[in-house]
């Protein structure tokens, strides 16, 4: 079984922040990361991403606030699409 795309998705709001989505579904985990998922979902600002998730090989999943790295709990995708839009619903209430 090749990858097959789930979602994809590019919003870009009025103030031309761009809020982008991309699900995979691959034939295996991408080590070390347990799940048959690949995902980059990214939130840019003037050309600079401020918040990202996504699952590298050798890194597993994480995410990215402000240039900082940090573990992140993949408990689906459901979770994972709403923890994401969480943070950058929080983000753009406070700029």
């Amino acid at each position: 079984m090749d990858a097959i795309r789930l979602h994809a998705e590019k919003l870009v709001f009025a103030d031309g922040a761009i809020r982008e989505e991309v699900i995979w579904r691959v034939p295996s985990p991408v080590p070390p990361s347990e799940h048959g998922y690949k995902y980059r979902l990214v939130y840019v600002v003037n050309g600079t991403r401020v918040i990202g998730y996504d699952n590298e090989r050798g890194k597993g999943d994480h995410r990215h606030h402000h240039g900082a790295e940090h573990p992140y709990q993949f408990r689906g995708l459901a979770a994972l699409l709403d923890d994401f839009r969480a943070e950058v619903e929080q983000e753009r209430s406070q700029a």
